[in-house]
């Protein structure tokens, strides 16, 4: 068993997590195969929950603790953090964002 990536980062979004980010953070944390967690306090959830992430009542200046385990967890880690600490930012409606940071547009069709 490895020991777990763990890193802190401020929520600096002025609504906090709230429905549009967390469903932001599952979209990103379900692209990997590492376990992620997040957390306020001493109450750890499941990133890739997005009914778990809104019981945090994470608000805008509050810690968040990121911990990630498993064959990704050094990129899953850099991604969920780097989300958090950008507040969030708006996607582009005809966009998709993947793991590896890149934006595929998507057509009205669905097609790429």
């Amino acid at each position: 068993m490895t020991t777990p990536l763990v890193r802190t980062v401020t929520v600096v979004n002025p609504e906090g997590v709230h429905l549009r980010p967390a469903d932001q953070l599952v979209r990103l944390a379900s692209q990997f195969e590492s376990n992620i967690l997040i957390g306020k306090n001493s109450e750890m959830v499941d990133a890739k929950s997005i009914l778990s992430l809104m019981t945090l009542g994470a608000e805008q200046g509050c810690d968040l603790q990121i911990e990630v385990e498993g064959s990704d967890a050094e990129l899953a880690i850099a991604k969920v953090a780097d989300l958090i600490s950008s507040g969030f930012p708006p996607e582009d409606s005809d966009a998709e964002p993947s793991a590896d940071g890149s934006v595929d547009a998507v057509s009205q069709d669905g097609s790429v």
